[in-house]
């Protein structure tokens, strides 16, 4: 299976990264989906600025979706470098694992620099240069990264909320 992992944090409670993985054939559809969900006005869906109702509708879209979660988190970590560090290297791992060919990350210009030199290390660390490519985009310039915020919020936030998502979760990993 070919897939395109999207990925955005929440650093409400500690580190916690959502990656979701979409096979590559099944893009364009989860795209579609996903558009339809952005109300006029909305450049992109932002959940956390999203009432419980809209929430819940954007959820259920997204549980229809043919995609999977892995949670990774790093709470354990005391600083947020060391945290997020662990993370994209853990990221890039299992995105080689799975033979993904795309990995899109949330755009932050506070650590697109140091996030770049990562990845770069790391994509080639795993051995997949050339066959992994990753971008760093802004979450209106791919409306798919809607996904992993809204599950990362869910996830944080705990009970119902994470209860809501569960379904889509494949594996939690402390990092």
């Amino acid at each position: 299976m070919t897939a395109h992992v999207f990925v955005d944090e929440t650093k409400e409670r500690g580190l916690i990264v959502a990656a979701v993985v979409v096979p590559a054939a099944d893009l364009a559809a989860a795209r579609r989906v996903t558009r339809d969900l952005i109300l006029p006005g909305q450049r992109r869906i932002h959940f956390h600025k999203e009432r419980d109702d809209r929430r819940r509708q954007i959820i259920d879209r997204f549980l229809a979706l043919p995609a999977h979660v892995v949670i990774f988190d790093a709470k354990a970590h005391r600083n947020a470098r060391g945290a997020r560090e662990a993370c994209l290297v853990s990221l890039v791992d299992h995105s080689a694992k799975i033979g993904a060919v795309r990995l899109v990350l949330e755009r932050d210009d506070s650590t697109f620099r140091a996030d770049q030199r990562l990845l770069f290390e790391q994509v080639r660390k795993c051995g997949v240069d050339g066959a992994l490519r990753y971008d760093q985009l802004r979450a209106h310039e791919e409306c798919l990264l809607a996904i992993p915020d809204a599950v990362a919020w869910c996830w944080a936030k705990g009970g119902r909320w994470r209860d809501s998502i569960r379904r889509m979760i494949s594996e939690s990993r402390p990092v």
